[in-house]
C-alpha cells in the first residue's frame, strides 16, 4: 500500500490569507485620535513585492513571500469610510502596519472592522493596542504614532515616491 505524499500548499505557490490584527480609537473632535490600527502579518515579504490599494471603503493587499513561494492576499471592506490621504503605512520585516484615519469624527467605536457581520478566521483584535472606549483618552498613542512619523500620507513619501506612484510600481512588479 502506497502512502500518499503530504503537500505543503505554501511551497507550491498557493495563495495564503494572512492574519490581520486591528484596534481603534475614536474622537468626535480630534481627527488625530480617530483611527484604526491595522496590521497585516506577512513575514518575509519584500516591500518591492507588495501591491496595496487603500480606498475609502476597502483595502486590497497582495504580497509575494520568496521564502514560502506563496502570495499573501486579503481584501477588507470596512464598516465605514476611512480617509486614505490621511492614513499612514509602515512596512516591517514581519508585517505591514497601518494607521487608517476614520473619515467621520465620532466618539463611539465602530462595532466591528468589516462591513459584513460574519466572523472571519484571519481577523483578530490587537490587544496590545486595544483600549476600551471609556479609557481611550487616558491611552497615549504617541509612541506608536512616532514610529509612523516622517512617513507622511500613506507612508510612502519617506521612500521618495508618492503613494500613487508606489502602488503603480508595485502593481507592475507583481505582474512580472
Amino acid at each position: 500500500m502506497e502512502v500518499p505524499k503530504t503537500t505543503d500548499t505554501a511551497k507550491q505557490g498557493a495563495t495564503i490569507t494572512p492574519e490581520v490584527t486591528w484596534a481603534q480609537r475614536s474622537s468626535a473632535t480630534d481627527a488625530e485620535k480617530n483611527h484604526i490600527f491595522l496590521s497585516i502579518n506577512v513575514p518575509d515579504v519584500d516591500p518591492k513585492k507588495i501591491k496595496l490599494d487603500v480606498q475609502p471603503t476597502f483595502i486590497d493587499f497582495k504580497g509575494w513571500s520568496e521564502s514560502k513561494k506563496a502570495e499573501y492576499s486579503v481584501k477588507l471592506e470596512f464598516y465605514a469610510e476611512i480617509d486614505p490621504s490621511a492614513s499612514k503605512i509602515n512596512h516591517t520585516p514581519r508585517c505591514v502596519e497601518m494607521v487608517l484615519q476614520k473619515k467621520e469624527l465620532n466618539e463611539e467605536f465602530w462595532p466591528r472592522l468589516l462591513k459584513d457581520k460574519a466572523k472571519v478566521h484571519f481577523l483578530k483584535t490587537d490587544f496590545d493596542k486595544w483600549v476600551d472606549e471609556d479609557e481611550q483618552d487616558e491611552k497615549d498613542d504617541d509612541d506608536y504614532m512616532s514610529r509612523m512619523g516622517g512617513m507622511g500620507g500613506m507612508g510612502m513619501e519617506g521612500l521618495g515616491v508618492s503613494s500613487a506612484t508606489w502602488m503603480k510600481e508595485r502593481a507592475t512588479t507583481m505582474r512580472n
